[in-house]
């Protein structure tokens, strides 16, 4: 249901290394989607290392697969993607969903999807987590792969 997460201890998660990519269009609510993920990953302990930006959201999965390969534990994709008057939109849902999924399976590692889908702008801004919005999706999206984490590192050791 939106706006209603689940409340979550991250305790001290500082012994993993988690990567943040970002796509570059509607920045502002890119940069707001990319702060609620620093704060997840503070409440965690975990190091907070730059930020991968890539041109748009249909860019994350391959970015998300380069970070994962280079050691990162997990990834966290954050974007816009606004629907139009095209099949544009589908097509970019689609693909960046699909990508995501499968670079999380095939490398066995999380991946938390922050890819805001929606029919205008205001119903980012109201998912980005700026002042006055309803739900803060980086954040959510980060706390996501950091339980994955957790699973994970439960069940394998």
């Amino acid at each position: 249901m939106a706006g209603i997460a689940p409340t979550i201890n991250l305790g001290d998660m500082s012994k993993f290394k988690v990567a943040v990519i970002s796509a570059s269009w509607h920045r502002e609510i890119c940069d707001a989607l990319v702060d609620g993920a620093h704060r997840a990953l503070s409440q965690a302990k975990i190091e907070i290392n730059p930020v991968i930006h890539v041109p748009g959201s249909f860019e994350l999965p391959l970015a998300a697969q380069f970070a994962l390969d280079a050691g990162a534990d997990a990834a966290v994709v954050l974007g816009v993607v606004v629907r139009g008057e095209t099949p544009h939109f589908d097509y970019v849902c689609q693909g960046v969903t699909q990508g995501i999924m499968n670079v999380s399976l095939a490398r066995g590692k999380p991946i938390g999807f922050g890819v805001l889908t929606v029919d205008t702008v205001t119903q980012a801004i109201a998912r980005s987590g700026v002042a006055g919005s309803s739900e803060d999706k980086g954040f959510d999206a980060t706390v996501a792969a950091l339980e994955l984490l957790r699973v994970k590192d439960s069940v394998i050791g």
